[in-house]
């Protein structure tokens, strides 16, 4: 169960065509807006969703906020203002992991996004559960609500993705085996044998670790390997 992503009095509607955006990218799907100044469907928001009109075209309109999050149980405001209020705050990673946990339970949830120039009103606020906050540079941690949505929405898509945090891409290509790499080894060691610094018996030892850690650090391909054979056989000749 995905949460909703609720924007409150938008300004413009560029602003929540990129906000569309957004959310498809993060995988969310339902927006609701809150009195918005402008037209969400004008050509503007459309072109700035950049393929996203989708959401744009089923977001439903509402006159309050109280009534666009009547039907949810679970509700977070976004904002930088804490408004002096008792409340529990908590990172976007966080409060991602609970909107998960309590979606298992068939709990709905939703995210609430102030308007560009004020954020929140203290009446919005209010409303809410929990607050969402991310923190940033305390001297400018204002941002605008496409980039709001963004990393709130980014936070709970990390939750459904199961994505390598490093990754080898070799487009196709096989990994040399270790025994390859030591073939190559003795071949170019081999051709390095007529090298003066090579034949000083004090320094050798300390060339083959560097030329060995140099080529088993590049996790080569079979097919960068031969290129090496290739390069070292022809400068080799020259």
């Amino acid at each position: 169960m995905k949460p909703v992503v609720i924007l409150v009095c938008p300004q413009m509607c560029e602003n929540v065509g990129m906000a569309a955006r957004a959310m498809m990218n993060c995988g969310l799907d339902e927006m609701r807006l809150v009195n918005p100044r402008e037209n969400h469907l004008d050509d503007k928001a459309v072109a700035a969703s950049s393929g996203a009109e989708r959401i744009l075209q089923q977001a439903k309109v509402f006159s309050s906020t109280a009534e666009a999050v009547a039907d949810l149980n679970l509700l977070y405001a976004s904002t930088a203002r804490r408004r002096n209020m008792v409340k529990t705050v908590e990172t976007a990673q966080a409060a991602a992991h609970e909107i998960v946990e309590k979606a298992a339970q068939g709990v709905r949830s939703g995210i609430l996004f102030g308007p560009e120039r004020t954020g929140l009103h203290n009446d919005d606020v209010a409303l809410a559960d929990k607050i969402i906050e991310i923190p940033l540079n305390p001297e400018h941690c204002s941002l605008n609500l496409s980039q709001a949505v963004l990393l709130v929405s980014y936070e709970w898509y990390k939750t459904q993705v199961n994505v390598p945090e490093v990754q080898m891409v070799t487009n196709n290509g096989v990994l040399a085996s270790k025994e390859k790499l030591y073939h190559f080894f003795d071949f170019l060691e081999s051709k390095l044998k007529d090298c003066r610094a090579f034949q000083d018996d004090e320094k050798r030892p300390k060339m083959l670790i560097n030329l060995h850690n140099i080529f088993l650090r590049g996790e080569l391909t079979e097919q960068e390997l031969n290129t090496l054979y290739g390069i070292v056989t022809y400068l080799s000749s020259h």
